[in-house]
């Protein structure tokens, strides 16, 4: 089976000069492999007509499928369509549905509908124009020579809607693509190397249907075996074996046997046992408390934080005794037990974690330099703390600390309650 292989281009200067994280690429990325598409490159071009017509054309030459994304909207610097009229000698057109479409929408919103609106359904004549449910700017398909081009905006709600419901979809029924199976795993606590190293033989051994991908994160890595082959069912069967074989070889680390974050795992573990959870943070400045309440349901489990910066904040919010902020610092083994013991107490929970450290660029000593953090847990019988040193910058050390901190809750109450 001949191989599909796909190319993004990505247009906007604000994604060249790096005022607009580029999010777009990595989500289609992710798609893209899950339906068996090969990613060849990512392209990025400013807002400049010569520089997407040449992009347009060199990566046509080796592609089958060219995603663009960007450009789209009804702005004076948005040359998408124009570029596109011109590569495939189209001229720009009214559609109705689309212009029905925003219609619409400015009708709920109770705005009118200006001439710069309306240019949001003008398309190019020669493609097949792919309805936006989530927005004004349509999707534009092509197709040339043997190559399909789907122009996409750039918005990454408009882009996530029209790829899955509309493209995805489409490229499915234009082309034969191989049976594809996933499974994925996420460990915590041990890093990228030292992984490979336990999994040298195991990797070795794969057949070459079957590859092993390591995707790190901050302290964490997620280990992803995917399959291609005909025939779906076999193939299937053929990655669940192997996948038996690797959570065997990383049982130790192992946080879920799925592709989910460590929030999401955390926070099913403590449902699972019918316990809520308090946080007391100090160095995470409310990280780990995010973590939480950015997933549907978190009333169930989290009752709720405390950001105690000061030292002040930790001895009339949490309970920390001044004589042990003053013998051992704030940063300590003494201090951020206090603090977990303290927002137990104080919001009423089954578990608590807590967090202090340095977390830079500045405030380091030779005793406790940048980068040296304590993560306290708390339960009904018992608490604990463990000392880390990261060596990153500060947003790093945060996020490190805050991803640490739920590792380390987590074993602790899978310790007290078992699995």
């Amino acid at each position: 089976m001949k191989e599909v292989t796909a190319t993004i281009i990505t247009i906007g200067d604000e994604l060249l000069i790096g005022q607009t994280i580029d999010t777009n690429s990595a989500f289609i990325g992710q798609e893209l492999t899950k339906a068996g598409i090969w990613l060849k490159r990512r392209v990025a071009v400013g807002d400049v007509r010569e520089e997407i017509l040449d992009a347009l054309a060199q990566q046509s030459r080796d592609n089958d499928i060219i995603l663009v994304t960007g450009g789209l909207g009804p702005t004076a610097d948005d040359i998408t369509k124009p570029a596109l009229c011109a590569y495939f000698g189209a001229s720009l057109v009214v559609h109705e549905g689309a212009l029905q479409n925003v219609t619409d929408i400015f009708n709920r919103l109770g705005k009118p509908v200006t001439d710069r609106n309306r240019r949001q359904a003008e398309v190019p004549d020669s493609c097949t124009v792919l309805p936006n449910q989530r927005g004004t700017a349509p999707g534009l398909w092509f197709e040339k020579d043997g190559v399909v081009y789907v122009a996409m905006p750039g918005v990454p709600h408009e882009m996530k809607g029209l790829l899955l419901d509309r493209v995805l979809p489409k490229i499915r029924e234009r082309f034969t693509l191989p049976a594809i199976a996933h499974r994925t795993l996420l460990i915590a606590g041990k890093g990228e190397s030292e992984i490979a190293e336990i999994l040298e033989n195991f990797e070795g051994s794969l057949p070459p249907s079957i590859k092993l991908a390591y995707l790190p994160a901050y302290g964490m890595v997620r280990l992803r075996l995917t399959g291609k082959g005909d025939e779906q069912s076999s193939l299937e069967a053929a990655v669940a074996a192997r996948f038996d074989l690797l959570k065997g070889l990383v049982a130790e680390w192992m946080v879920a046997d799925e592709d989910i974050s460590l929030p999401e795992a955390v926070s099913r573990l403590l449902k699972s046992k019918g316990r809520t959870l308090a946080t007391a943070e100090s160095c995470t400045g409310g990280a780990i408390a995010q973590m939480f309440t950015a997933r549907p349901g978190a009333s169930a489990l989290y009752n709720g934080g405390v950001v105690s910066y000061s030292n002040e904040a930790k001895q009339d919010l949490l309970n920390v005794s001044a004589a042990t902020l003053a013998s051992n610092g704030a940063v300590s083994e003494a201090t951020v037990l206090e603090m977990a013991r303290g927002a137990r107490h104080a919001l009423r929970t089954d578990y608590a974690v807590a967090t202090s450290g340095i977390m830079g660029p500045d405030g380091g000593s030779p005793e406790k330099p940048v980068g040296t953090v304590w993560i306290a847990v708390a339960g009904a019988a018992e608490a604990r703390a463990q000392k880390f040193s990261f060596r990153f910058d500060r947003a790093r050390n945060i996020e490190l600390t805050a991803h640490n901190a739920l590792n380390f809750l987590r074993r602790f109450v899978l310790e007290m309650e078992g699995e």
